[in-house]
């Protein structure tokens, strides 16, 4: 009894030390911000924290009692497009020792910032310890780009690395059965093969020869230095030290940080700067009265039901809906960054898109990703916008049942037995084979959401079912060799697609409305601490666990999938 007392207090006492700190959280961040701007200051731009289309939910550190929010590509454009016309900020300082985003994303904030020299007149610096290719292409658009003396870069080209579970599956004696339309269609390859396929290989060799081909055309421009010359040095995994990297004028001096410091407030003219991050220096303002574009964010899977993480098809069509009634919203841009998912869900979205075309122009902007299902709801857009490095297209339809039962019996001693009052009542089953009657009624749903799929294609990029069946098949292409096909209509990031959006609106003055509309500060608090308190992984675990977790959730989601493939680890 007097350990059972003990424990009740101990836990009535962690109880209240956890509130404490929450409450002192809360105060905390609903205390009044910093001194303003002050002059000479320096827009600083870090991308250590992984970089998503929209700032998401806070994070909570108990031990220092901080809150860490987490900066949106959507918060670092409008800080740069503010920075332009803001005597108080003296240029950009652009910190890549570490850069956790995707490709595309660093497109479209490498041509912000080309927009911003170029209008401005201000300048760009950036400097990093040790440069990675992403880090150098973004680095690359800077007045000055500097290195650690003791650095290095990374310029070896691009790979992509397949992980195959047939094996896995094969030794634990799991049948993973697999019904498809898309030679293409690889992301049922892990399950199958213990390799990738010719057609496989041969998609990967070209998108990732697309993207590479952009980044280094990029690089040669910006650095004086012939695109042969570069895949030579690529190929020789040349540089090495930080003295080849200066010598073959890849960074234009070798610096220190406190010595980059010491440049900055020479370029300021100033015996004294301050730094300030996007996401401090930018504020947002309530949308007015006036006419709005709403910009809808999309990230994520896509699943059926309801919820406020990945894309959940009745949570995003309500807001798609909500939009499409508001007199006030004269256009729509809708944000894809989504590898796809349930073909179901997918299509859920895509009828409410095609209902707003009807009453309002849409525009699509993807991000780094928008394919398969992602492709299938961008269709309905007037306009498709995409960046060179955005991975588009895999147009095609898998479904995938695993039968469990010989491993659970071999394994486990586990064994099954059913009931039913008709021939197929168990159908679909984990625990057996597929029947070829039933192998034939899920082929049947394959080939009859490809067809749509196909047919809603031709008839919103004005081309035939066989055009498209040719580019599809469940290929990806990159945003590049997308437009010369005709999946897309331009090259451009979500401000051009909120300007055409304006223009074919035929409305020149305008406010953007983001949605899904923001959790308040208390609830984004709780939210953020309910995630803290269930966390059961540290973060050096998760990256080592993608694949299982990737394993797991296929084993998990079978069904009908329009999906791009999740077990690639890319060396970007």
């Amino acid at each position: 009894m007097k350990s059972f007392f003990k424990m009740l207090i101990a836990s009535v006492l962690g109880v209240l030390i956890v509130l404490i700190l929450f409450i002192a959280i809360m105060v905390a961040s609903l205390s009044p911000s910093s001194a303003p701007i002050a002059n000479n200051s320096i827009l600083k731009i870090s991308l250590r924290k992984p970089l998503e289309d929209r700032a998401g939910i806070p994070s909570i550190s108990l031990s220092g009692m901080t809150i860490e929010s987490n900066t949106g590509l959507n918060t670092l454009l409008y800080a740069i497009e503010q920075a332009k016309y803001d005597s108080r900020v003296n240029g950009v300082y652009l910190d890549l020792s570490s850069v956790a985003a995707g490709i595309a994303s660093l497109e479209e904030i490498r041509e912000a910032l080309q927009a911003f020299k170029r209008e401005s007149g201000k300048y760009v610096v950036a400097y990093s310890e040790y440069y990675s290719q992403k880090a150098y292409y973004l680095a690359t658009v800077a007045d000055k780009v500097y290195l650690n003396p003791m650095g290095s870069l990374d310029f070896s080209g691009l790979s992509t690395e397949a992980v195959m579970f047939k094996g896995l599956l094969d030794k634990l004696g799991i049948d993973m059965q697999i019904i498809r339309h898309g030679k293409f269609k690889s992301a049922v390859e892990p399950f199958t093969l213990d390799k990738m396929s010719d057609e496989n290989r041969t998609q990967i060799k070209e998108y990732l020869t697309s993207i590479w081909n952009a980044i280094a055309r990029a690089v040669a421009e910006a650095r004086d230095i012939s695109l042969a010359d570069l895949n030579l040095m690529a190929d020789a995994l040349e540089p090495v030290l930080a003295e080849d990297v200066l010598a073959k004028n890849f960074v234009d001096k070798l610096l220190y940080e406190d010595e980059v410091i010491a440049e900055l407030r020479k370029y300021s003219n100033a015996g004294n700067i301050k730094f300030i991050e996007a996401d401090e220096y930018y504020t947002p303002g309530e949308p007015g009265k006036g006419d709005k574009i709403a910009l809808i964010y999309a990230s994520g899977e896509i699943m059926s039901g309801e919820g406020d993480s990945d894309i959940m098809s009745k949570s995003v069509a309500a807001v798609i809906n909500k939009a499409r009634g508001d007199s006030s919203v004269r256009a729509v841009v809708l944000r894809v960054n989504s590898p796809g998912g349930s073909a179901l869900a997918s299509e859920a979205v895509a009828r409410e898109l095609e209902l707003v075309k009807k009453h309002k122009p849409l525009v699509i902007s993807m991000g780094n990703v928008a394919a398969s299902g992602g492709y299938w709801i961008a269709v309905p857009g007037a306009k498709i916008f995409a960046h060179r490095t955005t991975l588009t297209g895999s147009i095609g339809v898998f479904g995938m049942i695993p039968n469990i039962g010989k491993a659970a019996k071999d394994k486990l001693g586990i064994t099954f037995d059913v009931v039913t009052t008709n021939k197929h009542s168990d159908f679909p089953s984990i625990t057996r084979s597929l029947q070829p009657a039933e192998t034939n009624y899920l082929q049947k749903h394959i080939e009859n959401v490809y067809s749509k799929f196909v047919n809603k294609v031709a008839q919103a990029r004005n081309l035939t079912p066989a055009q498209v069946d040719s580019l599809a098949q469940g290929r990806v292409w990159s945003g590049e060799d997308a437009l010369k096909t005709g999946l897309i209509d331009d090259l451009g990031g979500i401000k051009t697609a909120v300007e055409a959006a304006a223009q074919m609106a035929g409305i020149s003055e305008y406010t953007v409305l983001e949605l899904p509309k923001e959790l308040g500060t208390l609830e984004a608090l709780i939210r953020a601490f309910e995630m803290k308190m269930s966390k059961a992984q540290n973060d050096a675990l998760a990256e080592a666990m993608k694949p299982y977790e990737y394993l797991a959730k296929s084993l998990k989601n079978y069904g009908i999938m329009a999906k791009l493939p999740f077990a690639l680890n890319e060396n970007f």
